[in-house]
This record gives C-alpha cells, structure tokens and sequence, in this order.
C-alpha cells in the first residue's frame, strides 16, 4: 500500500471553474490484492478563505445517491456554505468509485428500465447488461471499500482525521468509515441518516410510508389553496393522484410501451422527486400542467426515470453490494410484499415494492450486511434528522444516533430529505458550532 500512500497529489485549477482546483488520487482496485490493478478517484477542494492560523483542515463532502457526483455538487453548491465554513475548511468533494468522474460503472447504452419488462424481468436485463460491461469493476464499488478510500484521501491531504459531512447515503458512508477507523473520525456530520442496523425490504417499506406521509403533508396544503390541481380535500387528492397513474398506464400500453407517453412510474418519479426536495409550488405546477396535457409536462416526465445512465447504474450497483441497501426479493416474495405495501402507502405502495426486485439478479454478492455500528473510540458524531423526510425517515436518525457510541441527535421538525443547508437557521447554526467550535447541541435539541 506504500505506493498508495506516498503519491503526490497534483492540483491544476479545474476546467470547469478556475477558483476550485481539481486532482486524482489512485487507490486499488481490490484492497485485498493491491497489485491486482489501480482505480483514479476524481477530487475537488476549494482552498479555505480565512488565514492560515484559524484554518481547521479538509471538510470531505457526500451528497448522497448513491451516485451522485461530490465534484460536481462542490462546483455547483459550495457557495452555499456560511463564510465561516469557508474560512475555516479546504472544501473537499470525491466522486467515490463507481461513481461520476471515478470510474463510473457504464453498463452500456440502451440498458432497458426495470418499467419496460415488469420489475424483476428488468432488473434482471439491468443485471445482465452490467455483467457483461462491468464485471470486473461490480465487486468492488461497495461502502467499505469506498470509505477506505476516503481514508487515503484523507492521510494525502494531511489531515490527522476525517472531517466530513454526508447527506442520505453519505451518512452510511460516513457511518462505515467510523466503524473502520474510530480514532481517525474527526467532526462528522450525518444528514439524513440511514439505520446501517436496517434490511433492505423495511428499509424501502418505510421509504413507501414517508413518501406516503409527505405526500399528505402536499396534499393537505394543497387543498386549502384555490385553485389546487388535486381537489379541496384529502381522499380527493388521492383518487386524482391514482388516476392519473392510472391514465398514464393505460396511454403507454395502449401505444405499445415505446417510450413516447409517460407511464405511471414516470410520474410518481417526478412526484417523489418533488416531495423530497419539498418543491410544493413546483409540484402543484407539474400537476396542472399534467392535467391539462401540457406535452412540455409529459416531456420532463420522460426524462425524469432515467435511461441506463451511469448515475442510475452507479446507484444499483452500489446499493446491490449492501443488503441494508440493495432488496433481492423474488417475484413470489414481491407479489406478498404487495398487500402490506399497500396499506402502508395506498398511493406509493405498488411503486415501492416493485424496486424489492432490484438487486435478485445482481452478479456480484453483497461486501455489507445490516448490522449496528456503534464506532466505539470515535469522536463525537452529529446526527441529523428531519421529522417528516420521506426518503430517510426520522425513526432511522433516531436509531443511528442510539448505536453509535459518541452519537447525539439533531432533530428538525421539517419537510422535505436532509436539513443542512435548507432553510433552517437553527440546524444551520448548530451544525456550523459544531464543525467550527466542535460543541454538539444539547440533548434532545428540536429545530422548528
């Protein structure tokens, strides 16, 4: 591993944006056998603005997915943070393997979605295709071996710990990295936590119910609005949201399924999309523009489930290596799932339970099974949980915070996945005390 840890790392000004600069780190492929080849992780940092003396060191950053880019979210949003956050940090992003700019697993063009076959004929296709122009990479994207590769990112960079904040997946990740390296864990900050300790089908029934729940919130609001495309009470805005999946369902069989009419999934995908970021406004547009056939409507909504992309592909594939992450439920074991998916999420219960298939096929065998991580010897690590987060519900927060050793739970009363950087001035302040000053809230703290 010398060879890893004494690489120079050579910063150019990124093309991109000239006031960042960019970099590769190499790591191995297989751990296990380092000689058995290299993989490139892309990285970027924006140098901190304050004086040398009341600099802290890195701040590494995950904004989730998996398969979302940190590079391009850094260049994109880095802005956002305080100025004291920009003073004090190197600003860190790293496209983790598999992922964006680092080697990103391509299975090829044209993989078919898991919609055009029914979901296990699909995924099966997806499976297939990824074998045959990714196989030697699949094994080996997985959590453990990307945290690893945070920790050799973070020894180049000459930090004495990992200072990190990781949104949704990020907080698996971070979380790995602590059970690897406990007394390496620096300020680590955990948004939208995921329960490591959680299996998949539970993990992605309760995915139905907070998309359920969020989709009431909408709809509640919605409804003592004038002019509200989904009705003017609660059980009306349900129907609506069932007929048109509906509609959409029976417009795509009836022209044969070749891609130029949305389809139901088409549109819970744009909806959940909406409810996750909280765009409430942006989605009673969507909707009455949906409603009355706008074809720009239908347009995004064909857009919105991917196409075998990359970023898709990086999301199973990393996913299918955790089975707190990745569901193999058979056929017979996903038409079971139905009835309890249904009453957890009358509106988002089918949709869910058609990604319990996802990972059944998959070539490679998962690296992580569900399990608590306590990191004993860790530093104290913020937890943040948001109360009605569809995508990571607050009971996981809840659970992580409980395992870890040095946890201590942020909670804000919210809408919408992840809290940091989102609105609230309460989470942004003791999230920034605690990255600045290392001081974590109180016990029991409630951002409202």
């Amino acid at each position: 591993m010398s060879r890893y840890s004494r690489q120079e790392l050579d910063w150019r000004p990124c093309r991109e944006a000239a006031s960042f600069q960019c970099t590769t780190v190499r790591v191995p492929l297989d751990y296990g056998r380092p000689r058995a080849g290299d993989l490139r992780l892309a990285v970027v940092r924006h140098r901190a603005t304050g004086p040398p003396a009341d600099r802290i060191g890195s701040l590494l950053l995950n904004p989730g997915g998996p398969g979302v880019s940190a590079v391009d979210d850094l260049m994109s949003f880095g802005d956002g943070f305080s100025p004291a956050i920009r003073a004090a940090y190197d600003l860190v992003g790293v496209d983790p393997r598999g992922v964006g700019r680092s080697a990103p697993v391509d299975c090829g063009t044209g993989t078919p979605l898991p919609g055009t076959h029914g979901p296990e004929p699909g995924f099966a296709l997806i499976a297939d295709a990824c074998a045959r122009h990714a196989g030697r990479l699949l094994p080996h994207v997985g959590t453990t071996d990307a945290a690893r590769d945070m920790d050799v990112v973070r020894a180049l960079l000459g930090d004495d710990r990992l200072n990190f904040l990781g949104y949704s997946y990020g907080s698996y990740l971070g979380a790995t990295y602590a059970e690897l390296f406990p007394s390496r864990v620096g300020r680590m900050v955990l948004d939208g936590a995921i329960d490591p300790g959680m299996g998949a089908y539970h993990a992605t029934l309760g995915m139905a119910r907070g998309y359920q729940a969020a989709w009431d919130a909408f709809a509640a609001d919605c409804v003592a609005r004038p002019g509200c495309p989904v009705g003017h009470s609660l059980p009306k805005a349900g129907h609506v949201l069932d007929d048109l999946v509906a509609r959409f369902d029976e417009a795509s069989r009836a022209e044969g399924g070749h891609g130029t009419s949305p389809t139901g999934d088409d549109l819970l995908t744009a909806v959940t999309s909406a409810l996750a970021a909280q765009a409430w406004g942006g989605l009673r547009s969507l909707l009455r523009e949906v409603m009355a056939g706008d074809p720009a409507a239908w347009r995004r909504l064909l857009g919105t489930d991917g196409d075998g992309a990359p970023g898709e592909q990086s999301l199973t594939a990393i996913n299918c290596l955790s089975s707190a992450l990745g569901p193999r439920a058979t056929a017979e074991q996903t038409r079971a799932a139905l009835p309890e998916f249904r009453r957890a999420a009358p509106q988002f219960g089918v949709y869910y339970a058609g990604f319990l298939p996802m990972c059944t096929h998959w070539p490679a065998r998962p690296t992580q099974v569900p399990h608590r991580v306590t990191a004993r010897g860790a530093g104290p690590i913020l937890v943040i949980g948001t109360t009605r987060d569809p995508a990571t519900p607050y009971d996981q927060a809840r659970a992580l915070a409980a395992q870890l050793s040095s946890g201590r739970l942020l909670t804000w009363d919210g809408d919408g996945h992840t809290a940091y950087r989102r609105g609230s001035r309460c989470v942004d302040a003791a999230v920034d005390r605690y990255l600045l000053n290392g001081r974590l809230p109180p016990v029991g703290t409630v951002c409202r």
